[in-house]
């Protein structure tokens, strides 16, 4: 049975974006946790792709394991192959397909500042922006060119022909323009900000331009406090100074929503797979009012 005030929070969450003409959704590493993908803890996961990288190295996630100082190049790359090879192989999470039934027949965008690819398996291309990067894409490590390369087939390759945790010298992907290594194209010191980055703002930028004046609902998933300068900062700015703004955060820890927009604005702490997930349920019984 749902407690009353949860029971209020879904069926406003579900007024909401039945009454919204526009939906932008900002999804976080929170979202992926939901799903059972959590890159900052040592779970399942970790330890059956990573296991050999823990025992010989210490790493205890995913996250920290790709900032690993190791000694060699075939060392680092045959973690980068392995972090990479779980991306594509991992199934779509349950909380990314739920969004996807909640919001079918909407007029929605998608904000991410996720790398792992999940909002990509579901969402049509078109409708989302990966504003931090991407691991199914390499670029030159010292960007001496603008572009970026898809990377599946040198993956699957690398992968195939870890020895332990090493991989062959002649396997390592290098720049064919300039010869240095790849480096893959998510946030770091070198993150290459051309014109494929340059795309991924654009189209957010489009849909924001082209629905700001209507009724529009800010829905974050999952972000934290580590980059809020990405989208909870901007969401509440919009919230803020659109007429038709309305903001819902959904997280088990840092859902907020601050005093100046309190009125305009909806807190639900809990966890997004299962709020997901009755608000889907709910959206199938059909006995919420439409505001």
């Amino acid at each position: 049975m749902l407690s009353q005030s949860y029971q209020d929070n879904i069926a406003i969450l579900l007024e909401k974006i039945e009454a919204a003409e526009a939906i932008v959704v900002g999804g976080a590493a929170g979202m992926s946790a939901a799903s059972g993908y959590n890159w900052y803890q040592t779970d399942e996961n970790f330890l059956k792709y990573f296991g050999n990288f823990a025992d010989m190295y210490g790493i205890e996630n995913i996250f920290y394991g790709f900032y690993y100082r190791f000694i060699t190049r075939e060392e680092r790359w045959a973690y980068i192959a392995t972090l990479i090879k779980f991306v594509y192989d991992a199934e779509a999470g349950q909380p990314y397909l739920d969004l996807l039934q909640l919001l079918q027949d909407k007029n929605y965008f998608v904000l991410t500042t996720n790398q792992d690819t999940q909002f990509s398996k579901v969402f049509p291309k078109e409708k989302v922006s990966t504003i931090q990067g991407d691991w199914r894409y390499f670029q030159c490590s010292d960007r001496c060119h603008d572009h970026v390369y898809f990377n599946k087939e040198q993956v699957e390759e690398m992968y195939a022909n870890i020895k332990g945790t090493r991989i062959p010298t002649e396997l390592i992907p290098t720049c064919p323009e300039c010869g240095q290594d790849m480096e893959p194209w998510v946030r770091s010191r070198v993150f290459l900000e051309g014109s494929f980055f340059r795309n991924e703002l654009m189209k957010s930028q489009v849909f924001l331009m082209k629905n700001k004046y209507k009724k529009i609902l800010f829905l974050e998933l999952g972000v934290g406090t580590m980059t809020p300068m990405f989208i909870k900062e901007p969401f509440w700015e919009m919230t803020y100074s659109l007429p038709g703004a309305y903001y819902i955060t959904i997280n088990p820890k840092d859902a907020v929503v601050p005093r100046k927009i309190e009125e305009k604005g909806l807190v639900i702490n809990q966890d997004i797979a299962r709020v997901l997930q009755d608000a889907l349920i709910e959206k199938g019984k059909k006995h919420y009012p439409i505001g």
